[in-house]
C-alpha cells in the first residue's frame, strides 16, 4: 500500500527528469570526494612537507676487543698447523678496543636544533651524527634520555635554523586512521612507509606504556622516527615491531605524543625526568573482589596492598583501601593510575576518593618524585616468637609465625600474620596462586596476629552473607589481595 502510494504522488515530468539526473550526479561527486578524503592518492604532497624534519643518527662505541674464536681442530689434523697460526694473530690483537657503529631516526622538533629519537639508538654512544635529509651531517650531544618510555632528547648547533616538526594529539588518533612513518630503515636512507592506526593504548612491558600500534611497515633503523598523521603532526616515536624474522610484519608499535611531550619537556627544562610519586603498592580490582569488599560496586579502581613511608602514608592511606578517583579522575585500573600519577607535577596537593570499610574517604596527599623515592628497601629483623599453632582452612594448612619462619622468609619485624605451610591442589585457594611461604597478613581488610583472628573473619563473613572472603597475602615481601570462595 505505501509502495503504491509512492509510485502514484512521485512527479513524472522532464523538469523533474532532469532535476532527478542532477541531484544523482550531485551524490556520485560527493560520495567520490568523501571517498579521496577518506584514502588520499597520494601522500607525496605530505612526504616533501615533512621531510626535511626527519633525520639520520649515527652512533660510534668504543668497545673492549674480545679474543678470537676457540674452537681448534682435533691434535695431529693437517689443519692444525694452520689454525694455531690464526689463533695466534688473533690473540695479538684481541685486547685491542674497537669502534663500533648503529643506525637509527629521529626527528627535529624546534629551530634551533632539539632533536627527539629513542633511548636506546643512543645509548652508550661516544659519538653521534644526526644526517639531514637535504644534506649535511651535524655533531649532537645528549641533553637527557628516559629509560622509561625510550625516548632521548639531543641537541646540535646549526648557523642556519632547521626545519622542525610539530607534535598533534595522539589522544585523537582513531583507529582506522591514515598514517606515516619515515625513518632510516636498515641503514637504506630516508625512506617512507603508510599504513593506518591499528589498535591503540598498547602496553608492552614499561608502567607508561601508551603504544599506538600501525601496520606502516617499520624495520630496524626505524627507531626513533616519526609517525606523522595527515596533518603533518608527529602522534607517536616509532620504537618497537614484533616480528619472528626481525623483519616487518604490520605489526609496529609508536610511543604516543600525548607521553612523548611530557617527557621531552621535563628533559628540556631539567635535563631528567619528575614523575609524581603517590608512595603505594597497588593491584587492580578483580570480579572476585566486588563481593568481599563492602560498598565495592563493580571491579575498577586500584586496590592498596601496602603503604610504605612517604607521600600516601603521611596524608593517611591504608592498606585495603580502593583508589576511586585521583585528581578528579576516575581510576578504572593499575596501569591508568601509576600514568597518571606520573604525569602529575611533582609536589601538587591532590585529592584522592577512596573507599574504606564500605565509606568514600577524601584524602589530601601531595606528591613525591619517583625517581628519588626508587630502589628503597626496609630492612628485616627476626624477633622472638611463641610457639606456633597449625590448622587447615579453606585448603591451605596454616601457621603462626616463629623465629625460624620469620628467618627462613626473611620477613621484616613489623610483619604479622599466618605461614601458609601447604596448600590444597584441589582447592580455589590452589587456584587462586596461593603457595607454600606466603604470609597472609590481613582477612577481611582487618589485621591477622593469630589464627582466631582468621577464624572469626570467616565466621563475619558468613554471617554477612558474603560468598568470598579478601586476603592480604604477602610474598618476598611484596603484597597482593586474593578473594577466596567461602562455600568449599
Amino acid at each position: 500500500m505505501f509502495s503504491d502510494t509512492l509510485t502514484d504522488t512521485r512527479p513524472n515530468t522532464p523538469l523533474w527528469r532532469a532535476t532527478w539526473v542532477t541531484l544523482v550526479a550531485a551524490v556520485v561527486v560527493v560520495a567520490q570526494a568523501v571517498s579521496a578524503d577518506a584514502r588520499p592518492d597520494s601522500f607525496a604532497d605530505l612526504a616533501d612537507e615533512i621531510s626535511p624534519a626527519v633525520v639520520n643518527i649515527t652512533t660510534s662505541t668504543v668497545v673492549a676487543g674480545r679474543t678470537g674464536p676457540q674452537g681448534i681442530v682435533p691434535e695431529g689434523s693437517p689443519f692444525e698447523d694452520f689454525f694455531r697460526e690464526f689463533q695466534d694473530r688473533e690473540d695479538e690483537n684481541g685486547d685491542r678496543p674497537r669502534r663500533t657503529s648503529a643506525l637509527g631516526s629521529g626527528f627535529v622538533i624546534s629551530a634551533d636544533g632539539y632533536v627527539v629519537t629513542n633511548n636506546h639508538v643512543i645509548e652508550g654512544a661516544d659519538e653521534i651524527l644526526v644526517e639531514f635529509f637535504e644534506g649535511g651531517e651535524l655533531p649532537a650531544k645528549v641533553i637527557g634520555t628516559d629509560k622509561n618510555t625510550d625516548i632521548a632528547l639531543l641537541k646540535v648547533e646549526s648557523d642556519e635554523p632547521l626545519d622542525f616538526v610539530e607534535f598533534g594529539n595522539s589522544d585523537t588518533a582513531r583507529v582506522g586512521d591514515w598514517v606515516m612513518a619515515m625513518g632510516n630503515p636498515l641503514g637504506q636512507g630516508f625512506s617512507v612507509s603508510a599504513g593506518i592506526v591499528s589498535q591503540r593504548g598498547r602496553s608492552l612491558q614499561g608502567a607508561y606504556d601508551d603504544y599506538i600500534q600501525t601496520d606502516a611497515a617499520i624495520n630496524r633503523g626505524n627507531s626513533g622516527g616519526p609517525l606523522f598523521n595527515m596533518d603533518g603532526d608527529v602522534i607517536g616515536v616509532n620504537t618497537a615491531i614484533l616480528s619472528p624474522n626481525g623483519g616487518s610484519i604490520g605489526i609496529g608499535f609508536s610511543m604516543a605524543s600525548n607521553v612523548v611531550t611530557k617527557v621531552v619537556d621535563q628533559l628540556q627544562q631539567f635535563g631528567e625526568t619528575r614523575r609524581g610519586w603517590l608512595g603505594v603498592r597497588i593491584q587492580d580490582v578483580t570480579e572476585d573482589m566486588v563481593d568481599a569488599v563492602e560498598g565495592l560496586k563493580n571491579a575498577s579502581g586500584a586496590m592498596v596492598t601496602d603503604v610504605p613511608e612517604g607521600p600516601a602514608m603521611e596524608a593517611g592511606m591504608q592498606s585495603g583501601d580502593v583508589i576511586l578517583t585521583f585528581d578528579g579522575t576516575d581510576v578504572k585500573d593499575v596501569r591508568g593510575l601509576v600514568r597518571t600519577v606520573g604525569n602529575t607535577t611533582v609536589g601538587k596537593a591532590v585529592d584522592v576518593l577512596v573507599l574504606r570499610n564500605g565509606d568514600e574517604v577524601t584524602l589530601s596527599v601531595t606528591l613525591g618524585r619517583r625517581e628519588e623515592a626508587e630502589g628503597a628497601v626496609p630492612a628485616s629483623q627476626p624477633v622472638p616468637s611463641d610457639e606456633p599453632v597449625t590448622k587447615q582452612i579453606l585448603g591451605l594448612t596454616l601457621s603462626e609465625l616463629t623465629d625460624e619462619l620469620r628467618a627462613e622468609l626473611d620477613l621484616d619485624d613489623k610483619v604479622d600474620g599466618l605461614v601458609v605451610t601447604d596448600v590444597d591442589e584441589a582447592s580455589s585457594a590452589f587456584e587462586k596462586g596461593l603457595r607454600a611461604g606466603d604470609v597472609l597478613t590481613e582477612a577481611g581488610q582487618q589485621t591477622l596476629d593469630n589464627m582466631s583472628d582468621l577464624e572469626d573473619r570467616i565466621a563475619e563473613a558468613g554471617e554477612a552473607g558474603r560468598k568470598s572472603l579478601l586476603l592480604l597475602v604477602r610474598r618476598a615481601g611484596e603484597p597482593r589481595f586474593v578473594a577466596l570462595n567461602l562455600e568449599e
